[in-house]
C-alpha cells in the first residue's frame, strides 16, 4: 500500500521553524508526506553560519544552493559550493559548512525521511512576530544524541 500523500506546497509554503543552530526552515515535505522516503526543506541561513563537524548514520543528506556560497567540508576535503551547485553526502561521512556569502539560500533532502524527529525537535515553529530564538548548540547535541540522527564529530572545521 502506498503510504504517500499528494504535497503540493508553493514558493512560501509550508511549516517555517527556526532551526537552533541558525537558519529558517521551510518544510517542503515531510517523512509524512513522503511515506518515509524522504525529507525536505529550504533553509535561509545568514553570513558566518557554519554547522559542527557531524555525520548522519541512517540517511544520506543532499543540498543544492539556489542563492550565495558556502564553504564546504567532506570526509576531510574542503571546496566551495556556488549557485547551482550540488552535494551528495552518504550516511556516515563526516561533514559540515559554512555560509561564505551575505545569506544563503539552500534545498535539503534528507533519504529515507528518519531523521525529521531531529530536526523537529532542535527547531522552534516561527511565531509571526516573535523574535528568532538564539542559536543553541547545547540543545542540538542533545537533540543528537536523543534521537540518533545526527552525531556531533566536533566543532566546525574551518
Amino acid at each position: 500500500m502506498n503510504t504517500q500523500t499528494v504535497t503540493v506546497r508553493e514558493s512560501g509554503e509550508g511549516e517555517q521553524r527556526w532551526f537552533c543552530g541558525g537558519g529558517l526552515h521551510t518544510w517542503k515535505a515531510t517523512a509524512e508526506d513522503t511515506g518515509g522516503a524522504f525529507l525536505m526543506w529550504e533553509a535561509l541561513e545568514d553570513a558566518g553560519k557554519a554547522t559542527p563537524l557531524h555525520s548522519h548514520q541512517a540517511s544520506d543528506e543532499t543540498f543544492y544552493l539556489l542563492e550565495g556560497e558556502v564553504a564546504l567540508y567532506i570526509d576531510g576535503e574542503q571546496r566551495s559550493v556556488h549557485v547551482g551547485g550540488v552535494a551528495v553526502i552518504p550516511r556516515g561521512v563526516p561533514h559540515a559548512f559554512k555560509v561564505t556569502s551575505p545569506r544563503a539560500r539552500m534545498l535539503w533532502l534528507h533519504t529515507p525521511g528518519n531523521s525529521e524527529a531531529f530536526y523537529r525537535q532542535a527547531s522552534d515553529p516561527v511565531v509571526p512576530g516573535e523574535p528568532r530564538p538564539p542559536i543553541d548548540f547545547d540543545r542540538i547535541r542533545a537533540v543528537a544524541e536523543a534521537t540518533g540522527a545526527t552525531e556531533i564529530l566536533g566543532p566546525p572545521p574551518f
